[in-house]
Formats: C-alpha cells, sequence, structure tokens
C-alpha cells in the first residue's frame, strides 16, 4: 500500500502553487490528524507580506520567523503582536542576519527591480541556519497577473576555516493573463532543487558572500528549469497541434534536410 504522507505531496505538485494553502486545507480535512504537522513543515506555501510596526518596511513571514502566532521582523527584531519570551537569534548571528537583510535587498533589486526579501538567522543544534525569502508580484500591466516565491533554507556548519552549505531551495511561480492575442492562460508550477557545497570561511562576512553566490547560481539554474520544462513544452504542444506553417511546406523542408543528408553520407564514403 502506497505511503499516505508520499501521496499527500505528489497530489500538492500536481495542483496550481497559487491555490497551496486552499487546497492544503481541503487535503489536511481528508488525511489522518497524525500527518497535519508533517504536510504542514513538508509543503511551502506563497510567501506572505508584512508590515514592521517600527520601521515601517515590509517583510515576509513564513515558519521560520514564527512564534505562536506572532512573527518577528528580520529590521526591528521585534515580534508582531508582542511577544515578550519570544525566541531570538543570538548576537553574532543577529548581526550576521542584519547584514544579509542589506545584501539581499540590493541583489532583489539587481534582478528583481522591485518586490520583497527577507534573511533569518538562528541556531540549531552545533550549527545555523539561514533563510532567503524572494516575492515579486506583477503589477498586472498587459492585463497579466502573477508571482515568484523563492525560500532558500541553508544548514551551516562551520569547521575551522572552512563552512559545509546545505541548501534546499523551493521556487513557486505562476502568471494569469486573458486578452485578445493569448486567451485565457495559466501557467504556473514549482521546483524543489538541493545541494551542498563546502567553502571557505575567514569571517562572518565571508557566509554573506558564500551563501549570495549559492542562491544566486541555484535561481539562475532553476529559472532556466522552469523556461525549459514549462514554457518550452507548452511551445512544443502548440506546435504539434498547429503548426505555423502549412503541412505541405514542413514535408517539403523534411525532404530537403533528407536529400542533404543523404548527399552529406556519400561524400564520406
Amino acid at each position: 500500500m502506497a505511503d499516505p504522507f508520499d501521496c499527500a505531496l505528489d497530489l500538492m505538485r500536481r495542483l496550481p502553487p497559487q491555490n497551496v494553502e486552499e487546497n492544503l486545507n481541503k487535503l489536511l480535512s481528508l488525511v489522518h490528524p497524525d500527518l497535519a504537522d508533517e504536510l504542514l513543515s513538508a509543503i511551502d506555501q506563497p510567501l506572505k507580506l508584512k508590515r514592521c510596526v517600527k520601521t515601517g518596511k515590509e517583510y515576509l513571514i513564513c515558519d521560520y520567523n514564527r512564534d505562536g502566532d506572532s512573527y518577528r521582523s528580520p529590521w526591528s527584531n521585534e515580534y508582531d503582536p508582542e511577544l515578550p519570551d519570544g525566541t531570538l537569534p543570538p548576537a553574532h548571528l543577529r548581526k550576521l542576519e542584519m547584514a544579509a537583510n542589506e545584501a539581499f535587498n540590493t541583489y532583489r533589486e539587481l534582478y528583481y527591480g522591485g518586490g520583497v526579501s527577507s534573511v533569518y538567522a538562528f541556531d540549531i543544534e552545533d550549527k545555523f541556519a539561514v533563510v532567503v525569502l524572494i516575492k515579486k508580484v506583477g503589477d498586472g500591466e498587459r492585463r497579466m497577473k502573477g508571482a515568484w516565491d523563492s525560500i532558500h533554507v541553508f544548514e551551516v556548519q562551520e569547521r575551522g576555516r572552512n563552512a559545509q552549505y546545505k541548501l534546499t531551495s523551493t521556487v513557486m511561480l505562476y502568471m494569469i493573463t486573458n486578452n485578445q492575442d493569448l486567451g485565457n492562460l495559466n501557467l504556473s508550477g514549482s521546483m524543489v532543487r538541493q545541494i551542498e557545497q563546502d567553502l571557505p570561511v575567514d569571517d562572518q562576512a565571508a557566509h554573506i558572500a558564500n551563501i549570495g553566490k549559492m542562491v544566486e547560481d541555484m535561481e539562475l539554474k532553476m529559472r532556466n528549469s522552469l523556461q525549459e520544462v514549462y514554457f518550452g513544452k507548452t511551445k512544443d504542444i502548440v506546435n504539434d497541434l498547429r503548426s505555423l506553417g502549412s503541412l505541405e511546406d514542413s514535408r517539403n523542408q523534411a525532404k530537403i534536410q533528407k536529400e542533404l543528408v543523404g548527399r552529406l553520407m556519400d561524400r564520406n564514403k
């Protein structure tokens, strides 16, 4: 018998990412209660925005900056709603977190031209974790809306003058448009990738450079994969259903190519 947990994850991977929260709630009402916590921790949901009460800046919320029903702002390091005994990062990680937020603000402007980013750091046993969140929502121009959510979770193990980085990246993307040229079109999908790297670390600032480089490389690879898998496959299906030129032209082109290949092979004999 198939594992219910694996079946639930497989089902969620096949549903539109913009409806994850709604579909997850429906799924939780069907599965055994013992699976609820596992599913909630395993299934990434689209990021939500909150505004820092103290600084007025926007930040992204998720399980990694939540304590009970309160969320910690990366700008003020305070919880909203107020939580006097909320979990806070130690001083050295808070310093790293603040510098990383400034660095990824610059990264986000360079690559996204807008949106919101947040970085959180916290201890986990003999290691520490860094979570990089980025969200960009389409502005609705040309009757098109969409969103990009990326979640990068690092586990960092320091080993002398080196550090081991275990990165798990999730990207959720959707685009919806409805106009005379394209009709009603909905392209959406999600992708998860993992990678491990050992990199040199001279000081705390080196962690930011290493994490930034890994995020940059991973997002580029995942963006290209999404473009190839979703947009490329859609183009192939459309071309199979309705070609741009006539079938007669396609047959003539294929015939010419076959003749050229045959002549080249004869020359090489």
